[in-house]
């Protein structure tokens, strides 16, 4: 499954898209579009694909999503099969690199903003004060005026573009400005979401995308930064936190669950990639002492 185009509706009477969204599960839809997305997450959880990035995603997840690159947001198995829950929540802004005029960003106060959306090609993940600061401005700007809004979005890029603490998701540009160029690997992460719950074999997929295996290795590692073996393993990682923070199965029912055939196994990938074993994670998690 190749990510599609999603082309966005033009408004007329702004320069830039300002929206909510309140609904029973987002989209799951791997897709991209020509505009620069940020989005909070306001309400809701789950694990989001971002171009070879596979990370958890709960209430206040802020991101500044690049033109071209794909991406969706896959909610927790309970917003899709359960009524009276609550509902996923976000608010997003789409705008393009000239909303402000084809030359705005070439002034010379506009450098580091002009720095800070080149940089978005790798996808930013806001932290810290400056998350707060972002995200008292997206609740603000539902009452504002359109001029006002553009105002805003202004402040937000500035502050955006001083900060340091933004942290870089994407290994390289994953953008989908070419679909020859992502077409096969997006194929391969979409046969990764659909069975890494249970035995998955490289040779498997390899085989569906008309390649040999020597030849899909080092394809998939040009385009993601790792091997298919730890995209897999990470994608298994990201849905045992998700049954860890539910606290409802046994640590080892959660390693089976995920995909991993022994207790051990489970443990020495967990550990690797966060830094303590299962057990200590959801002590922490329960603690509300998770960094």
């Amino acid at each position: 499954m190749k990510p599609q185009l999603h082309k966005l509706p033009v408004n007329p009477d702004a320069s830039f898209i300002y929206k909510e969204l309140i609904m029973d599960y987002f989209p799951m839809q791997w897709h991209f579009h020509k505009e620069f997305e940020l989005v909070l997450i306001d309400k809701s959880t789950g694990t989001r694909f971002i171009g070879d990035n596979v990370s958890r995603f709960e209430d206040g997840d802020l991101c500044l999503i690049g033109p071209q690159v794909p991406h969706f947001y896959r909610n927790d198995d309970i917003f899709y099969h359960q009524k009276n829950i609550p509902s996923a929540q976000s608010i997003f802004i789409h705008f393009t690199e000239d909303f402000l005029g084809r030359d705005f960003l070439l002034i010379p106060e506009m450098k580091q903003v002009k720095t800070l959306l080149q940089r978005c090609c790798y996808v930013l993940e806001i932290q810290g004060t400056s998350k707060d600061q972002i995200i008292n401005k997206l609740y603000a700007m539902r009452d504002e005026t359109p001029p006002q809004r553009l105002v805003s979005l202004l402040e937000i890029l500035i502050v955006l573009s001083e900060s340091r603490e933004l942290e870089q998701l994407l290994t390289f540009d994953f953008s989908a400005r070419s679909n020859d160029k992502t077409q096969k690997v997006t194929q391969a992460i979409e046969f990764i979401l659909k069975n890494f719950k249970q035995k998955i074999y490289v040779d498997t997929i390899a085989q569906q995308l008309n390649m040999s295996v020597p030849a899909f290795s080092r394809y998939f590692k040009t385009h993601t930064r790792k091997t298919f073996t730890d995209y897999v393993t990470e994608v298994r990682i990201a849905h045992a936190c998700k049954l860890i923070t539910e606290n409802q199965f046994s640590i080892s029912e959660i390693g089976y669950k995920s995909g991993f055939d022994n207790l051990s196994n489970f443990y020495r990938h967990f550990r690797k990639i966060h830094g303590l074993i299962p057990k200590e994670y959801r002590k922490r998690f329960l603690s509300n002492k998770i960094e």
